[in-house]
């Protein structure tokens, strides 16, 4: 199933944000700004809330989690290795042009970053694996980096896009630099061979999204000419949405859960833990960087037809006894109420509840259709 969607702009209140610490750009360049995951850059009269990125693949190390800790402030930068290798024994991911687009339907400006040092990861070496462990950021080429966006006067949008097309000098420093730490450390790191396939694919994807309002012209099109049929289902496989913005841009991602009531559409992000009764603050928040965009839709579709869309955060645990939401009832324990007054603050429903009480969900929509109604009424 593909849901149609459209942006006009971004009103979100978030209340879950920790606190940053305020660095200078003294403690920017020695890294010690970059022991945490986020914080406050005070440089040239500007305070600038930044994000990092630990690896550019976007399930690991919580970067979503890190980004909305600075959503509260005006000025957001997020700090995306361009590619991270991990050595031989360990992963290599590279940037996807779907985060960069995420961040800039947020209005976050991404800088594409590479590292410049390492060192030998001494536990794995004991097990006869060849990976890395400690490495760090060329902070210098960041504070350029840095001082470019300060002369920037438009919006994100054009300053990722316009990243993304000075991706070679990054790349060829990222080469170099992981076939330099390769020589200096004597670990065996992935064939770097695939760097300028990577950038093509990426320079690829850019230029798609730009000229994509006339390839999808005459698609749009026959998707208008179905209807959809008026029924309830649940989609428990990943969904597809294609979010366009007022400039014109199509960003896709992806839904985890669709409720759909007659012109009713409610768009559910699950997170879930296993050993807690309430899944972890940094995957909630990740959740909720969703949250962010869903619950500004203007305009959703499925098949041509226009659907009243409610966004949903479904935590789920199986050490979670009974079943709970924002729109009915109070809450004692403080972590969850103040998750459910992010929801409430937003206008998104949050629910928790049993992994296995799926039941439950479906009663939780009824109730809330049933809300509106009598509000209506």
């Amino acid at each position: 199933m593909h849901i149609l969607a459209s942006l006009e702009k971004v009103i979100y209140k978030p209340t879950l944000c920790a606190p940053l610490e305020t660095f200078t750009i003294k403690e920017f360049l020695s890294g010690e700004a970059f022991r945490r995951a986020s914080f406050i850059l005070d440089y040239r009269g500007t305070k600038t809330a930044i994000s990092l990125w630990l690896s550019p693949k976007r399930t690991r190390s919580y970067p979503y989690a890190r980004v909305y800790d600075t959503m509260d402030k005006s000025k957001r930068v997020t700090i995306i290795p361009f590619m991270k290798d991990e050595g031989k024994d360990g992963d290599k991911d590279f940037l996807q042009w779907d985060s960069v687009s995420f961040m800039s339907l947020l209005g976050v400006y991404v800088i594409v970053g590479y590292y410049k040092s390492a060192r030998k990861n001494e536990r794995e070496r004991q097990r006869g694996k060849q990976k890395i462990t400690k490495q760090e950021f060329d902070y210098k080429f960041l504070k350029q980096k840095l001082d470019e966006l300060d002369q920037f006067k438009s919006d994100a949008l054009h300053w990722n896009l316009s990243q993304l097309e000075q991706l070679h000098e990054v790349a060829e420093r990222t080469k170099q630099s992981y076939l330099r730490i390769e020589k200096e450390i004597g670990v065996d790191l992935h064939d770097q061979r695939g760097i300028e396939k990577r950038i093509e694919i990426l320079k690829g994807e850019a230029e798609a999204f730009k000229n994509l309002s006339r390839k999808l012209a005459s698609s749009a099109q026959q998707r208008e000419l179905k209807t959809l049929q008026p029924k309830e289902r649940l989609v428990e496989e990943k969904a597809t949405i294609t979010i366009k913005n007022y400039l014109g841009g199509e960003y896709y991602l992806t839904v985890d859960e669709l409720i759909i009531r007659q012109d009713k559409i409610f768009l559910v992000e699950k997170k879930h833990s296993e050993r807690s009764a309430l899944p972890s603050m940094n995957d909630i928040k990740d959740g909720c960087l969703k949250m962010i965009l869903f619950a500004n839709l203007s305009e959703v579709k499925i098949d041509g037809k226009k659907l009243k869309h409610f966004p949903v955060l479904g935590l789920t645990s199986n050490k979670h006894t009974g079943y709970c939401d924002n729109f009915s009832g109070e809450v004692k324990e403080d972590k969850v109420k103040k998750v459910f007054d992010e929801g409430k603050q937003n206008k998104f429903i949050v629910f928790l509840m049993n992994n296995s009480q799926f039941e439950q969900q479906k009663s939780m929509i009824d109730r809330y259709i049933s809300s509106i109604k009598e509000r209506k009424g």
